[in-house]
């Protein structure tokens, strides 16, 4: 059975992208529009991954994380930030709320492809 992602990011080109990237590698992915769209879609369905931009509308990726982490199905789950923000205050923020990893934007395809499998498989 495929491993399902979640993918929540404000920018369309940047969801199409993501996504045609991972199907492309036999994941199943769910798009979310911001931070609160994702967490609606989290209640709803499990998820194998998580990855979220930082700076969107709604609820940001560090707030997303946390209300990820406040719940028991989220506890293990790995959360990936893909964001333009990559300032060392900002990851200490993101790992302090719970995330897992940070890549930066713009996203080497296969190098998203690797970190998806080691966290994942």
């Amino acid at each position: 059975m495929a491993k399902t992602i979640l993918t929540v990011d404000d920018s369309a080109s940047i969801r199409n992208m993501v996504t045609f990237t991972l199907k492309g590698s036999g994941y199943e992915v769910t798009e979310a529009v911001d931070g609160q769209d994702g967490l609606d879609k989290a209640k709803a369905k499990a998820f194998d991954l998580i990855l979220t931009d930082q700076n969107m509308p709604r609820m940001d990726g560090i707030t997303l994380i946390q209300n990820l982490r406040a719940m028991a199905q989220f506890l293990s789950t790995p959360i990936l930030m893909l964001t333009t923000e990559s300032g060392d205050d900002m990851k200490a923020k993101g790992k302090a709320a719970g995330a897992t990893g940070w890549l930066v934007k713009p996203f080497d395809p296969q190098k998203l492809i690797d970190v998806v499998k080691k966290v994942i498989g």
